[in-house]
């Protein structure tokens, strides 16, 4: 894999901000004020070091976010189009559809608007009446939100922000979910990962490390009977939202020196908020490269917003509103941990989280399969940002209404120069513990090096901000596990001592992560092809990545091609496939072998589970998947649980 770059990508974590003085428009006769939260939590911005004003007259963009109308009624609905006995089974909505049930209601829009415009501020109104995306000076957005937009600094980070919690008048903030933009600080990441060392092998072992092609995820997920069909995603159409740009031509170069035929002129790029830098164009490139060539005769469509809170929405909501992508995936994420700095000390709350998860929501009411990297530092994400400890899963992917692609390691075996013997027998979930020997003999067994090396893996574990959807409830395996303790923070989670490991078992709550999992492991990872930053053909190279980065669009590449096998649209996947996984003759292969041979750095599997934290469900039997989704039938028993708690025949 490529020099996999950590690439750190600006958006931000969601705070709440307590109420506070009256917008500068008040007077005697203006309305009570409301507090509105704000992207950016309360540890960055009480912390902040505040040194200066910003230029009254300079243009920033703000994402004005509104609550989903009966919310209640939109989970229900869900549900029900991907449940095989309802009469709304496969009967999405369009985005027009979608907006007269569950966007804000138009006067709720209008309130906001003409507000806004009293201030001189412009606005747009995405189709699904949830996202304003508004544009001004500093001197509008501190008038209108009684705000003191400043230039900031924080952990070595320059950014603007305002210490004041924004706030308008009742009848304007009592719907609106949160503000994004009025700070641009953040943080978010590409979850594509580099080996951290190469490999000096005693002898030429050719087991290993591995460096691998489409054809070889075809092969080993059986995904060859769909080509045998005919299937080759024709009629589809890819969704990539991203956040760095991309050479388009190294995708076709890639291609073509893979040899798969592909549709010609199949990459739509659409810059949204004017696009965005190149740091982190491996990501992009990558995930173009891994879902086009699993579905060589699909459109790619690839959404690139700016690195800010506005621009990650303002990409999803692009793509999600134009909804031609029925299949659409992202590769970045952030810590739960990094967004609320920590569970248990309440930094952050959840609005932030919320804001995807609605646009999510309005994906599976449109029939969109939506897919999440999960994260690549195992079950301790938080120490990717801010830099801790404790146990953290990865946000976007936490939503309930994403799959969250989980990564495993193929079996390779080697000796190195140093005589550590490295072997890897079986698939196993993907946690770097099974190089430590390899990692402790060049040095690096000293809280550097852990901190450098050891803490990689396929993402895992429990949100702290979802509840557990309704469609896990009742599968094996699901808020219980078994784990392989290895590590022992401290208290407040900043350092870690290593311990000899021990089986542990316990329960745990909330969303469990991740959905599924296929191969992501650098040292058996895939080929990338690269040319320099903006410079097509220029220092075109392979490399090889890793990561769950990877996962997340191969999904993407599949679901295209199950769509094109039957002429169907899968829809939102999470309530299907469990109920597969709990039936006779599941598509998915658990990975439940208990101990460090497969494990996450914590979570391994349980004897006689459907489900881990580790790797989900397993990996899939692709085409036994897609048989699934195309012959689900109506069986008498018991009523199958959705997302939103109602049972439905």
């Amino acid at each position: 894999m490529r020099r996999m770059k950590n690439k750190v990508l600006s958006v931000v974590a969601a705070g709440t901000l307590l109420l506070g003085a009256v917008p500068s428009i008040a007077s005697a006769d203006t309305p009570k004020v409301q507090s509105i939260p704000q992207g950016t939590g309360p540890a960055v911005l009480q912390n902040a070091n505040y040194f200066g004003d910003l230029d009254p007259d300079t243009s920033i963009t703000v994402d004005i976010v509104m609550k989903v109308h009966n919310k209640d009624a939109l989970k229900h609905f869900i549900n029900e189009t991907v449940s095989p006995e309802s009469h709304h089974y496969r009967k999405y909505l369009s985005t027009h559809q979608f907006k007269a049930k569950y966007g804000a209601r138009p006067n709720q829009i209008n309130t906001v608007t003409h507000y806004l415009r009293q201030f001189g501020i412009s606005s747009k109104v995405y189709d699904d009446n949830l996202v304003i995306t508004a544009t001004g000076t500093v001197s509008q957005f501190n008038k209108a939100f009684s705000v003191d937009i400043k230039k900031a600094k924080f952990k070595g980070k320059h950014f603007h922000a305002t210490k004041k919690q924004p706030k308008a008048p009742k009848n304007v903030a009592e719907n609106i979910l949160a503000i994004l933009g009025l700070s641009d600080y953040s943080n978010f990441k590409s979850l594509a990962v580099k080996r951290p060392v190469e490999i000096k092998q005693k002898d030429n072992s050719p087991e290993g490390p591995l460096s691998l092609d489409p054809k070889d995820l075809i092969k080993r997920y059986n995904v060859q009977p769909l080509y045998d069909k005919g299937a080759k995603g024709q009629g589809q159409t890819i969704g990539i939202v991203t956040l760095a740009n991309f050479n388009p031509e190294d995708a076709y170069s890639f291609w073509k020196e893979e040899g798969i035929k592909v549709k010609p002129d199949r990459i739509k790029v659409t810059n949204v908020d004017g696009g965005s830098n190149w740091d982190g164009y491996e990501e992009t490139s990558l995930d173009v490269e891994q879902s086009g060539a699993l579905a060589p005769m699909s459109d790619i469509n690839v959404y690139v917003g700016p690195n800010t809170d506005p621009g990650f929405v303002d990409a999803y909501a692009q793509a999600i509103n134009e909804n031609k992508a029925k299949q659409i995936s992202v590769s970045w994420g952030l810590s739960e941990t990094a967004i609320i700095d920590s569970v248990n000390q309440k930094v952050e709350s959840p609005e932030y989280a919320e804001v995807f998860n609605q646009l999510y929501m309005q994906a599976a009411a449109q029939g969109i399969s939506m897919f999440a990297a999960s994260g690549d530092a195992a079950a301790y994400d938080a120490t990717r940002t801010p830099g801790t400890y404790q146990l953290s899963v990865d946000n976007p992917a936490d939503s309930p209404y994403v799959t969250a692609a989980g990564g495993t390691t193929l079996p390779w075996h080697t000796t190195t120069k140093t005589g550590v013997k490295v072997s890897v027998d079986d698939e196993r979930a993907w946690g770097w513990d099974y190089l430590y020997k390899y990692f402790d003999s060049l040095g690096y067994n000293n809280p550097q090096g852990w901190a450098n090396k050891y803490f990689s893996g396929g993402g895992g574990g429990f949100s702290a901000f979802f509840d557990t959807p309704d469609y896990q409830k009742g599968v094996p395996g699901v808020n219980s596990y078994t784990a392989v303790k290895q590590w022992e923070p401290s208290s407040d989670y900043t350092s870690v001592q290593r311990v000899t490991p021990e089986l542990v078992k316990g329960t745990g709550k909330g969303r469990n992560m991740p959905d599924l999992s296929m191969d992501a492991d650098p040292y058996t990872g895939y080929k990338v092809y690269l040319s320099d930053p903006g410079k097509q053909g220029s220092n075109s190279q392979w490399a090889v990545y890793g990561g769950t980065s990877f996962v997340s669009p191969q999904l993407n590449g599949l679901t295209a091609l199950i769509n094109s096998a039957d002429h169907t649209q899968v829809g939102f996947w999470n309530p299907q496939i469990y109920h597969f996984a709990k039936g006779k003759n599941s598509p998915f292969k658990p990975l439940n072998t208990t101990g460090s041979t497969n494990d996450n750095l914590f979570y391994t599997g349980t004897k006689g589970t459907v489900y881990n934290q580790a790797t989900g469900l397993g990996v899939p039997d692709v085409a036994s998947l897609a048989d699934h989704f195309a012959h689900q039938w109506v069986k008498p028993g018991p009523k199958r649980p959705g997302p939103d708690g109602h049972d439905h025949h």
